[in-house]
């Protein structure tokens, strides 16, 4: 019997990431057999907003990928964050039904008609539902229930946060994938993808953040007793500190984001006398290059970083009404931004917590650990999170995914839709 493939698409705003996985027939064991990253096109704060060119983009990263992995790709799972994402927490209760029994258990119908009462709250026609995640089951006013089926009692609650996204964009996201000949078989939250990935249990549990710094948009999902509480987006990222570097030095915005890359630093006191180096920045229309201390790149980027970290904790505080103090897990940090040096020190600084760290994903096994950083969080979150549900196994967080339920697959049935089915 072949592998099972799992593919994960990252279309993100300056870089579009591929993650094939292969799922051992008789081990059951994930490697990641392959993976890319290419320049990304077509694309605006997250997003598509020329079809063409995101599509000959993504065809360029997934044929990278196949090279990689010396296999094909058919059909893929991609992931979706930025504005157009937005996020309630809702309430179902329902009585158990007897069955014609004398005692009333819990069956896992009656989990099903919950989920159902709690998700039946009223989404703007825009709109359409991503995922419906349970938080917590409550039975006869006991709460705390994370899997209430076989307990007895006469009536079952349950607290769900729903996740909805634009229509538009999925639509222009299954078109994109679709024009660049390829199925697909969901659509996942960003943020969701990734706590499969970088996330452990016990940050899930305690209280948890995580911050996606991508190039367009900076995601955040709170996390609590095991399941989002909140999400959030601030329209700013990576990009906007390096049109502030280049407007502030005279170089183009490419040169900028290449000196961004290769020398930046967003913390200051990281910069000692043994490695404030000089900076060339190239000379534009005949003007001699020039030279800047990188101590004073620092300070262009550290203010701008800075303010996007305020931004989100501004962001966090709106979404959980002033509850963040509840939180005693990590601030875990993914995407572009998170590889700059000083991100850590920074986020701490501005967080006032020492519980910072990045997200960086496990070792999945293959012939190649480059996707094991944090701008890869997602691809690999979105391999991780369906293999899991593809053998029957709850990943970190149960969802049901409704945007998958659209999609097709080559057998008519999505793997997001069949396995989140299960679930229930």
């Amino acid at each position: 019997m072949a592998d099972e493939k799992i593919v994960g698409l990252d279309i993100g705003t300056s870089t579009i990431r591929v993650a094939i996985g292969e799922i051992d027939s008789e081990t059951g064991l994930l490697q990641i057999a392959g993976t890319a990253s290419r320049k990304s096109a077509g694309l605006r704060n997250g997003v598509i907003v020329n079809i063409e060119d995101a599509k000959n983009a993504i065809k360029e990263a997934i044929d990278a990928a196949e090279q990689n992995a010396g296999t094909s790709v058919e059909s893929v799972i991609t992931a979706i964050g930025g504005s157009q994402i937005e996020s309630v927490n809702s309430k179902g209760t329902v009585p158990v039904s007897s069955n014609g029994k004398s005692t009333k258990e819990i069956s896992r119908t009656d989990v099903e008609r919950v989920i159902e009462c709690a998700t039946a709250v009223k989404v703007p026609e825009d709109k359409e539902k991503l995922h419906v995640i349970p938080q917590n089951y409550i039975v006869d006013g006991v709460g705390g229930i994370s899997d209430p089926i076989h307990r007895m009692g006469t009536r079952l609650e349950a607290e769900v946060h729903i996740v909805t996204a634009a229509k538009t964009i999925i639509q222009n996201l299954r078109a994109t994938v679709s024009r660049a000949d390829y199925i697909l078989d969901g659509v996942m939250l960003k943020t969701l993808a990734q706590t499969q990935s970088v996330c452990h249990q016990d940050e899930l549990e305690l209280g948890s953040i995580l911050i996606d710094f991508g190039a367009g948009t900076t995601d955040v999902l709170i996390l609590l007793n095991g399941a989002p509480v909140a999400t959030a987006s601030v329209p700013v990222g990576g990009n906007l500190v390096t049109n502030d570097i280049a407007v502030v030095t005279g170089i183009s915005v490419a040169v900028a984001e290449d000196i961004k890359v290769k020398s930046g630093c967003c913390w200051l006191p990281a910069i000692t006398p043994a490695n404030d180096t000089e900076v060339i920045l190239p000379g534009v229309g005949g003007r001699a290059p020039e030279i800047i201390m990188r101590s004073e790149l620092c300070r262009i980027i550290q203010a701008r970083v800075e303010q996007i970290f305020h931004m989100v904790r501004s962001a966090i505080q709106k979404n959980t009404n002033g509850s963040i103090k509840q939180l005693s897990g990590n601030i875990i940090l993914t995407g572009g931004g998170a590889m700059m040096e000083g991100i850590i020190e920074l986020a701490q600084n501005t967080f006032q917590t020492s519980s910072v760290r990045l997200g960086i994903p496990e070792n999945m096994g293959g012939i190649e650990e480059d996707y094991r950083r944090p701008d890869f969080a997602t691809v690999i979150g979105l391999v991780v999170a369906n293999k899991s549900l593809a053998q029957g196994k709850e990943p970190k967080k149960r969802a049901r995914n409704h945007s998958a339920k659209k999609t097709g697959s080559r057998n008519g049935d999505g793997v997001l839709k069949k396995i989140f089915k299960s679930l229930f």
